[in-house]
């Protein structure tokens, strides 16, 4: 089955039509008030316009640490999120009940250093877990982890949609999707011109190359 692909981190409208015009599955939009990339509700319903308008089926991500309920409900409202990517230090009761709030699926990120990081990922009432490096920045930092380790998440989490993110890029997908067989791929810094700000080329070039591993992709949903 086909990988599904992730473009995180858009803050242009011209950013998110091209990412549903190049193919992507999601866009991420993030409200995380650190972030390099963070765009407020208004904005991101302009973005999540802007994306459907190019192609009406694409989900839309936001991506969130330790927010309030009250920071959920707004994007929600604003925005119709498809997902909400939790980041922070969040807990199984908090991931369950900003679930219910947000009236969507919720994935998991964790951050990956060690064999010990993948052990519990069934601890998480999700779905969908997006394994990243880890860093300050919460994601987007273009870091890479060992993929023999989201290999092994695959491999011993069956029940889960693995995400795979972190250092990911146009000249290195392919193989990271050969190598580990996830769900989907996510990617922001691998293809931008500065953060926040993408390269079309490059978006374009990232979803050909991921979908040029289709045979080796994940299972289905």
């Amino acid at each position: 089955m086909t990988v599904r692909v992730k473009i995180c981190g858009i803050t242009t409208a011209a950013d998110a039509a091209v990412a549903a015009e190049a193919g992507a599955d999601f866009i991420g939009l993030n409200f995380w008030s650190r972030s390099k990339r963070r765009v407020d509700p208004a904005h991101a319903a302009s973005l999540a316009a802007a994306a459907r308008a190019a192609r009406a089926d694409i989900g839309v991500v936001g991506l969130f640490v330790d927010p309030t309920r009250e920071e959920v409900a707004a994007a929600v409202a604003a925005v119709r999120l498809d997902a909400i990517q939790l980041h922070g230090d969040e807990d199984a009761a908090t991931v369950r009940a900003l679930a219910a709030l947000a009236g969507a699926p919720v994935w998991k990120a964790v951050a990956v250093a060690t064999s010990e990081d993948i052990a519990a990922l069934d601890r998480w009432p999700v779905d969908t877990v997006l394994l990243d490096a880890p860093s300050a920045g919460r994601g987007g930092s273009g870091q890479r982890f060992d993929w023999g380790l989201a290999r092994a998440a695959v491999a011993r989490h069956r029940q889960l949609r693995i995400v795979l993110a972190g250092g990911l890029g146009p000249d290195n997908v392919a193989a990271a999707i050969a190598e580990v067989t996830p769900w989907a791929v996510d990617v922001a810094s691998g293809v931008e011109i500065a953060p926040g700000q993408k390269d079309p080329e490059r978006v374009r070039a990232f979803v050909r190359a991921a979908r040029s591993q289709h045979d080796t992709a994940g299972d289905a949903a």
